[in-house]
């Protein structure tokens, strides 16, 4: 019962890529299958021919009176010579096959992992947080390197590998005798069955070390992305046991794998040797009673050791499929992960007017049993800024998941000038709001590409121009590379306050008319946060900005302070008129004050 499963995925998988050698379409693609095949017949052929040159060069050699007249007629050195420019073009056919094909395979796993990496970034942010990036990258990896291999064995192994034993059974029957046609048979059979069994069990093994090879490349990158945090621990060692464990398993699959493989290897090679001795004992029988002649006998040993080849790359091609389906069953079934934030079918972008965002009763929780947010109505006009404050928990920071649509809600309504963010494209959401996080991650690549990322369109003067908004500028030239500096795996060459600049930088460029500053200055020094808050000020002008925050002094001047608690608006009002209240802001505003906004205490963002 349990291979059903696993027979299904592989015909499933199997459905997916077929139609990469026939696409709708594309009559290059159908040319190159079409003209690899025709090189695929005429190599065959060929090749079947080869043997009974091999014996007309004997019997001619051996000055034996029977077989093909016309062989016979050619004398011995022209059979040779025939016999080696039909090995040599037996061969060439099967070279220009492999070259035709050669971009069939290509483009299909070109296009394969393109749909892999768009469908990932598909994906919600639930499934982002929770994925682990070291086992997804070699999934990706794994999946989309068997493309190429089970395309091209589907079209040019299992098919002409039949037809090629066929043939070979035929002529046995039709020149030999029928006993030798049936040796072959039984011999066939016996060595694909073998080969069946032994490799459903090494696949089974080969899944096992896999999973542990996915484990050990998960802890050795989480490892490596988190390498300050090792050093701060001084866990080193332990986390060289973690990766050495999950190796020692790896380690315990892979050498069953190769046992398993000599077990294999020696059953093929003991029925394979057992089927040639059988029919080499009954050609030289036929030599000895005069039935035939040696190169008959050199004939026949010629078609079992061409056999003998197909049939030991069966076991090598029925192995890597197998493999090639339980990669590429991953890959799919990563694939089939559902999106779970989608455009609606036909929904239009967002017309941004003045930029009024309203939440309307809005309802959310990571998960059913918890919710977070209960009920939330807030409305922010059009240029009018925005900040969000509360403890831990609250939920400030699931608004801005929210407003950006990472998540949709599941009670309520977010609207932009009076549009549903669920009734419009995600793509016109993205392009309208502008995000700044607490944490600003940078790509591995040059401070000039960070900066224009938030526009890639916009000239060097506009990102320069952003880069003196976000007041880093004045560092960036001091730099010995300047704008091409690298800025390193995550922006690790970078400090904090540098990566935030450039964060802030890369959202000026982009220009949007909302913006979502979630702890924009976390980062910053007290000097450099007031000099960042003129900058986000004026940025601010004439766009709707939300600004979550902890330090309650970025946001005093704030048109409206909006408190959360527990999922729900508690207070809300200018800073002065809050503090007259006495309430909850108040109270945190003291608190602040007392710790010299050091930043510390249970009004952390959530």
């Amino acid at each position: 019962m349990a291979d059903k499963p696993a027979r299904a995925s592989g015909i499933r998988t199997m459905r997916r890529v077929a139609p990469y050698l026939w696409p709708e379409g594309q009559t290059w693609v159908k040319r190159r299958v079409v003209l690899a095949l025709m090189a695929l017949v005429l190599g065959k052929v060929i090749s079947i021919l080869i043997p009974f040159l091999y014996k007309g060069a004997v019997d001619s050699l051996a000055g034996e009176q029977r077989g093909d007249g016309a062989l016979l007629a050619i004398g011995a050195i022209g059979v040779t010579v025939a016999y080696g420019v039909a090995r040599l073009a037996s061969v060439g056919f099967g070279e220009l096959r492999d070259a035709i094909f050669v971009r069939v395979g290509q483009r299909a796993l070109r296009q394969l992992a393109l749909e892999t990496f768009t469908h990932i970034h598909a994906l919600s942010l639930r499934y982002h947080i929770t994925r682990k990036t070291g086992g997804l990258s070699r999934i990706i990896e794994r999946g989309v390197k068997g493309v190429d291999f089970l395309l091209r064995f589907m079209l040019f192994s299992v098919g002409p590998l039949i037809l090629e034993l066929a043939m070979v059974a035929i002529i046995f029957a039709v020149v030999f005798d029928v006993w030798y046609m049936a040796v072959v048979v039984v011999t066939i059979w016996a060595y694909v069955t073998f080969t069946f069994k032994v490799t459903e069990w090494r696949v089974k093994i080969r899944r096992q070390m896999n999973d542990q090879d996915t484990d050990a490349n998960q802890k050795a990158i989480d490892s490596l992305l988190n390498y300050e945090t090792v050093k701060y621990f001084g866990a080193e060692a332990r986390e060289a046991q973690r990766y050495d464990a999950a190796m020692q398993g790896y380690e315990g699959a892979a050498v069953k794998t190769g046992q398993s493989l000599a077990v294999l290897n020696f059953g093929q090679s003991l029925i394979i040797t057992t089927g040639l001795v059988i029919v080499m004992v009954m050609a030289a029988m036929g030599v000895q009673s005069g039935a035939l002649t040696v190169g008959d006998f050199v004939m026949v040993n010629a078609y079992m050791m061409q056999i003998t080849m197909p049939l030991g790359f069966l076991g090598t091609v029925y192995r890597e499929i197998r493999q090639a389906l339980v990669d590429m069953g991953e890959m799919f079934d990563l694939l089939g992960q559902p999106a779970e934030v989608t455009d609606k079918p036909g929904a239009p972008a967002l017309k941004v007017a003045g930029a009024t965002l309203e939440l309307d009763g809005v309802m959310f929780g990571y998960d059913a049993t918890r919710p977070i947010l209960k009920g939330v109505s807030l409305t922010v006009p059009a240029g009018q800024t925005v900040a969000i404050v509360g403890p831990s928990g609250s939920g400030k920071s699931t608004i801005g998941r929210l407003l950006f649509r990472f998540y949709d809600v599941t009670g309520g309504a977010i609207r932009i000038d009076g549009q549903d963010l669920r009734d419009v494209t995600l793509q016109s959401v993205h392009d309208a709001i502008g995000v700044v996080p607490q944490d600003t991650v940078l790509f591995n690549d040059t401070v000039y590409y960070n900066i224009a990322y938030g526009r890639p369109s916009a000239s060097r003067a506009e990102v320069e121009a952003a880069a003196r908004g976000a007041k880093i500028h004045d560092f960036i030239v001091s730099l010995p590379e300047g704008y091409e500096t690298t800025v390193g795996e995550r922006g690790l060459k970078l400090s904090g306050g540098e990566k935030q600049r450039v964060g802030i930088a890369r959202t000026l460029l982009k220009n949007p008319p909302i913006l979502l500053l979630d702890e924009a200055t976390s980062a910053l020094d007290t000097q450099t946060e007031r000099d960042i808050q003129d900058s986000l000020r004026a940025m601010g002008e004439g766009r709707t900005v939300i600004t979550i925050a902890h330090r309650l002094s970025t946001i005093a001047d704030a048109d409206r302070i909006v408190v959360l608690e527990a999922g729900q608006i508690v207070e809300q009002g200018k800073h002065d008129d809050l503090l007259a209240a006495g309430g909850r802001y108040a109270a945190m505003w003291a608190r602040q004050s007392a710790e010299g906004e050091d930043g510390e205490g249970e009004d952390e963002a959530a």
